[in-house]
C-alpha cells in the first residue's frame, strides 16, 4: 500500500496541524475579515512557533470578538486588561495593543469600499498566487521581493507585526504563494481555487 505524500511540515500525528495542511494553508483567501485575522495571528507569532497560534487559534477568535475590526478598533483599557488575563491566548501587552491600531488602520483601508482589504493585499502579488515548485519545505524562502513590499507598505500605514518574513508566512497561509512541495495533493487543489 503506498502512503499518500503530503507537504513533509504536517505532521500525520498531529492532527489538527494536518487538518490546518490539508484544509487552510495555501487556499487562496478573499475575505477582508479572514485576511485581517490571519495577519493578526500572524503577527502573534512572532517568536513564537505556528502550533502555538494554531492550538489557541479558537481562544483567540473568542477574545478578539471574531476578529471583528470594527470592535477591536474600540477596545477599551478594561477590555485591554481583559485580555492580559485571558491564559487562552497569548498576553502580550504591545502585540493586543498593535491588533488594537491595525484595526484601525484596516478600517481606514476599508473606507475605499468592501474588498478594498483583499485588493489591497492581493495587489502585491498581481491578484493572483505565485506558484513556486518547491521539492522539500527546507526549499521554501523565508521572504520575497513581494513580502518585503507588502510589509513596507503596511509599515508605512502604520501596521506593527508585519515585517516582511511574517508577511511571507502570511501570504503562504492565505494562498498569495503556493508553497506546497510539488509532489503534495494540495498543491495543484489550491490551484484550482484561485478566482
Amino acid at each position: 500500500m503506498t502512503k499518500k505524500y503530503h507537504c513533509l511540515w504536517a505532521p500525520v500525528d498531529d492532527p489538527i496541524y494536518r487538518q490546518y495542511h490539508d484544509e487552510d494553508w495555501g487556499v487562496p483567501e478573499y475575505d477582508d475579515r479572514a485576511l485581517f485575522e490571519k495577519l493578526i495571528l500572524d503577527g502573534f507569532q512572532a517568536g513564537l512557533s505556528w502550533r502555538t497560534i494554531l492550538y489557541k487559534r479558537d481562544n483567540f477568535r473568542k477574545a478578539f470578538d471574531g476578529f471583528n475590526p470594527e470592535k477591536i478598533a474600540r477596545y477599551t483599557p478594561k477590555k485591554i486588561e481583559r485580555l492580559m488575563n485571558n491564559a487562552g491566548i497569548i498576553r502580550s501587552n504591545t502585540k493586543i495593543n498593535a491588533t488594537i491600531g491595525n484595526a484601525k488602520i484596516y478600517l481606514e483601508i476599508m473606507e475605499e469600499g468592501p474588498g478594498s482589504f483583499s485588493r489591497y493585499l492581493w495587489d502585491f502579488v498581481g491578484g493572483k498566487p505565485i506558484v513556486n515548485k518547491v521539492k522539500n519545505y527546507n526549499d521554501h524562502p523565508v521572504k520575497s521581493p513581494e513580502s518585503e513590499a507588502m510589509s513596507k507598505a503596511l509599515k508605512s500605514q502604520g501596521f506593527k507585526f508585519c515585517g516582511p518574513v511574517i508577511v511571507y508566512a502570511f501570504m503562504q497561509a492565505v494562498g498569495m504563494v503556493n508553497d506546497h512541495e510539488a509532489a503534495c495533493p494540495r498543491h495543484k487543489a489550491v490551484q484550482k481555487l484561485t478566482r
